[in-house]
Parts: structure tokens; sequence; C-alpha cells
């Protein structure tokens, strides 16, 4: 569960989300990502680091320039975790679905000339 609340702790951050967003095609230049966010560069670069310490992001050097894209590890394990409410909640919303169902199948039926 510590993987997972790290995660969730570092994309609470609204401004974390949205470069995440950002990356989500594929690798990025931060300038790249200045652009996408809207945020001047040295606000990326600092959250940017803070992804990277929480191992969501991955760095590697190209000549002058940085380019940053998801490592996909934490992604898959926030999901996997999330898998274990996905039963809870699948469940619940079948079993609206069913309850529908049952009230739809008990109402009484107005001939279509009857209705407005």
């Amino acid at each position: 569960m510590t993987a997972q609340l790290s995660v969730l702790q570092t994309l609470a951050d609204p401004t974390r989300l949205r470069i995440v967003e950002a990356m989500r095609p594929g690798e990025c230049a931060v300038m790249d990502i200045v652009r996408a966010v809207d945020i001047q560069q040295s606000g990326v670069s600092r959250h940017l680091r803070i992804l990277h310490d929480a191992g969501m992001v991955q760095v590697r050097a190209d000549g002058q320039r940085r380019l940053y894209s998801l490592r996909p590890e934490p992604f898959r394990d926030l999901d996997a975790w999330l898998q274990g409410f996905r039963t809870v909640w699948e469940g619940r919303v079948d079993r609206i679905g069913a309850e529908l169902a049952r009230r739809k199948a008990v109402q009484p039926q107005v001939p279509e000339d009857q209705q407005r």
C-alpha cells in the first residue's frame, strides 16, 4: 500500500497530474512540457524532479536536452491495487442494473396511444 500511497500523493498535485497527462503520449523534452502545461520552465523542472524522485518518470540525455518519459511500473502497481476495488464497484453496478431491470419488468405497461 505504501507504493500506491506515494503515487497518489505525488499525483494529488494538479500541476504534476497535468504534467503526467502531457507526457502520456511518450517521451517529452522539458520545453514541450512547458508549452503543454503553460507553466514556467523552473516550475516544470521542479515538478519533474519530484516525479523522478517518486520513481514515476525517467530521464535520458540527448545532447543538451533532457527527455522525460513515464515509467510504467508505478502505474501498473496502482492499476493492480485499484483492481481490487473494481470488483466492488462492478458488483454494485451490476446489482443496480439488475434492480432497474426488475423494476421495469414489474411496472405496468402503458399502451403507446395513452402515453404523453
